[in-house]
């Protein structure tokens, strides 16, 4: 009894270093992969979502203004005219 509690003992064993080792390959992956992919997302030189957004903003801003610039330059060449 006692060799083949051994036995299941090593394998035992060898299942949890065969695990540990299946982890670290899993993690390495993980790891080379997500580096990968940082590359090829700064290569494709994208902007943050941030800086999307203020910049979305800044246009909105800026189309306002020209509305209102537009409404005065008519105003102006209406009395002009007149």
């Amino acid at each position: 009894m006692n060799q083949s509690s051994k036995i299941f003992d090593d394998i035992g064993r060898l299942m949890n270093d065969a695990a540990g080792v299946a982890d670290g390959v899993r993690r390495e992956a993980e790891t080379a992969f997500g580096a990968q992919m940082e590359r090829i997302v700064a290569d494709l030189n994208l902007v943050r979502r941030e800086e999307y957004d203020v910049l979305r903003e800044i246009v909105e801003v800026q189309g306002e203004e020209i509305a209102q610039l537009r409404k005065e330059l008519a105003s102006f060449r209406s009395r002009k005219k007149s």
